[in-house]
């Protein structure tokens, strides 16, 4: 409101013309907008009822010209009231609930819009893009073929690309044969849809916990010694042998480096892991599944920090297993927290990998 503000006190003591007396507060808000407008400002009128904004525009289509001297009074009469404003709430239970959105518990939210008959919708299709493939899938299976190619049509096209190649290839060719039929659907179709898609998550119960209980699992087996993991990966094989596939995807340990980690990103390892750290790993590493990371490591970073790592690794001679795997746990937990970071990008683990 910079603008609005600056002409006003440039024209401050001009006095009301009649014109302006005779003007309803809604004529004013809308010599206001037409302002705004012509200034090049963007305001985002789709914030008001739609009541509100087809009374707007049939005021503007109304409306002829107005003087200068009214057009200042209509400035000044509007900053005044603005600079008089101390504090402004939400105005309803939708956003108040917005407002404290991750300062409440998720159960009170929840039980709060229920008593208000609120829904957390907002814009469908932004909560939507930001489902997991996983949820994806799921509504793929469950709605019909043309809802999927409106879906699909929808998500940014990396998302869309990496859900239609996780589905079977009938499903995927159907569902890109029925977005060549989407041509004639109304932009009402395409937000009934998206409104529909978003009150099916509405309707689901709040989860006490945000991750899959395979990845859960997973998180909890990286840091398990190997033997304790192997053991209990055996047991669940026979328990759920399907869970238990999902939890040695959701694993990542110091042998998986190779296979999951972009060599480009091997230096990054350096820079967030002390010398002493790797030079134990180096020193301590046995088996040809943990050499094999060490010598990647290695080969993808300066020949210097090569060579002064396997200096120190042969300072340290014996080391004993319980140091190398606290030493392997700390490189994995750099790694993690550099995928977390969004830093670097681990490479998904492919279905025959263990």
């Amino acid at each position: 409101m910079t603008q609005l503000t600056t002409l006003a006190r440039s024209v401050a003591g001009a006095q009301p013309t009649d014109t302006t007396s005779r003007l309803s507060r809604k004529a004013k808000a809308a010599i206001i907008v037409q302002f705004l407008l012509k200034e090049g400002s963007n305001i985002p009128l789709t914030a008001l009822p739609e009541d509100l904004q087809i009374q707007l525009t049939h005021l503007l289509g109304e409306m002829r010209y107005i003087d200068r001297g009214t057009m200042h009074s209509v400035i000044e009469e509007f900053s005044e009231e603005l600079e008089a404003i101390g504090l402004s709430f939400p105005g309803d239970m939708a956003g108040a609930l917005t407002a404290l959105d991750g300062k409440i518990s998720a159960q009170t939210a929840s039980r709060l819009r229920k008593e208000a008959g609120v829904q957390q919708i907002g814009d469908p299709w932004a909560r939507l893009a930001e489902l997991s493939l996983a949820r994806l899938q799921a509504f793929v299976t469950s709605e019909s073929t043309q809802v999927s190619a409106v879906m699909v049509s929808k998500l940014d096209v990396a998302k869309a690309a990496e859900l239609l190649s996780s589905l079977p290839g009938d499903v995927a060719r159907r569902i890109t044969y029925a977005m060549s039929m989407t041509d004639a659907v109304t932009p009402d179709a395409v937000e009934r849809i998206g409104l529909s898609l978003a009150a099916q998550l509405e309707s689901e119960p709040p989860k006490a916990f945000r991750a899959q209980p395979s990845e859960r699992l997973g998180a909890i087996l990286n840091f398990s010694r190997a033997a304790t993991r192997d053991e209990l990966l055996s047991a669940l094989d026979d328990d759920d042998k399907g869970f238990a596939e999902e939890v040695r995807k959701s694993i990542f340990t110091f042998c998986h480096i190779p296979d999951r980690m972009n060599a480009i990103d091997a230096p990054k390892i350096t820079r967030d892991v002390d010398q002493e750290t790797l030079a134990t790993v180096i020193a301590g590493a046995v088996a040809d599944i943990d050499t094999r990371s060490v010598d990647f490591i290695l080969s993808n970073i300066s020949k210097r920090m090569a060579d002064t790592l396997r200096e120190m690794s042969e300072d340290l001679g014996e080391v004993k297993p319980k140091e190398c795997e606290a030493a392997m746990s700390s490189v994995v937990q750099a790694i993690r927290n550099l995928a977390d970071s969004g830093e670097i990008s681990l490479i998904a683990p492919s279905e025959s990998e263990d």
